[in-house]
């Protein structure tokens, strides 16, 4: 259990660093206070263009791998190297959406959280999951012009698939260890749909903002 809290405190730490609030302030502005409000990518693409929003999507991919590694340095000698791993990734997820010296208003978390999967798929034997759930994202996206629709439907699609793998046997983890992915992978999913409740709103009532779409 030691293990556990460690890794999620190793990704949490990694996961304040929240790349657009940090890019905006050195462009003087304080990112949470235009656009939609969002610490994110998609915020910091319509607020700042397409170089922050670039820098900021690779800022938050990384930091799950970054904490992952340390906790995968830390434990390399356990058999649940692994686990811990994710751990690491999950805390990395709530570091960037409840940031501590933020208020605990982060980002929705969706490019972590393609980081700590992506890494997930890589070393656990699913690595094709990657390039679909990348093509799916940017199927919906193009065709709907929704990023938050995109970013819902990939991340509650790649929960499922994670649970179909891993019963499937091609997850090779023993049944304990692959219940506790589930679990986490549940609920780190729960809490970024929930995180685009405004968003899912906004969708059913037709109000939803387009990307690259022109204000008048």
């Amino acid at each position: 259990m030691l293990e556990r809290v460690i890794s999620i405190i190793i990704g949490y730490v990694c996961g304040l660093m929240q790349t657009s609030y940090l890019y905006g302030r050195l462009k003087h502005i304080d990112i949470r206070e235009y656009g939609s409000g969002n610490a994110g990518t998609t915020n910091a693409l319509r607020t700042l263009g397409k170089k922050a929003g670039l820098i900021t999507f690779l800022g938050d991919f990384l930091k799950p791998m970054i904490a992952a590694l340390l906790a995968g340095l830390i434990f390399r000698d356990h058999e649940q190297v692994k686990l811990f791993e994710i751990y690491a990734g999950v805390g990395a997820v709530l570091g960037h959406i409840f940031p501590c010296y933020l208020g605990f208003k982060g980002g929705k978390g969706v490019a972590t959280i393609a980081g700590m999967s992506s890494l997930f798929c890589f070393r656990n034997g699913c690595w094709f999951v990657v390039p679909v759930m990348m093509l799916v994202f940017i199927a919906v996206v193009v065709l709907t012009r929704y990023v938050s629709l995109g970013s819902i439907i990939i991340i509650v699609v790649y929960f499922l698939w994670i649970i179909y793998l891993g019963q499937d046997g091609v997850i090779k983890m023993d049944s304990k260890e692959l219940y506790e992915i589930y679990i986490l992978t549940g609920l780190y999913s729960l809490v970024a749909v929930y995180k685009h409740r405004a968003n899912i709103l906004r969708l059913v009532r037709g109000e939803e903002n387009k990307i690259f779409q022109k204000k008048e």
